[in-house]
């Protein structure tokens, strides 16, 4: 069963910036000016995205001198995928087993 954690996590990860912030994370560990490259965003915009982000438990922090880099954290992404995993199977054996509520 969902969570408000799991319902929170994925209004966070709705946003199309944030969702590709993530993808781009996804791939290596990466710095503001290198997402502000790769996403064409205001460097203002972005770190507002990634406080929401580092909020939300979905990527790290590793201060590098003058720089901050961010990294995903795959335990959060893991454990959503998980909770969409519970629910497909649910799902499938509610039509398996034609359940369906009569209505009155």
């Amino acid at each position: 069963m969902m969570t408000s954690v799991d319902t929170d996590l994925i209004r966070v990860l709705a946003d199309p910036l944030r969702l590709k912030i993530v993808n781009l994370l996804a791939h290596e560990t990466l710095c503001t000016t290198h997402l502000v490259e790769e996403t064409g965003a205001k460097q203002t915009n972005l770190s507002n995205h990634l406080r929401v982000l580092r909020e939300a438990g979905v990527v790290e922090t590793e201060p590098c001198g003058r720089f901050t880099y961010y990294r995903l954290r795959p335990d959060v992404i893991e454990a959503l995928a998980g909770a969409f995993a519970e629910l497909a199977t649910t799902a499938r054996a509610t039509a398996a087993a034609d359940r369906k509520r009569s209505c009155p």
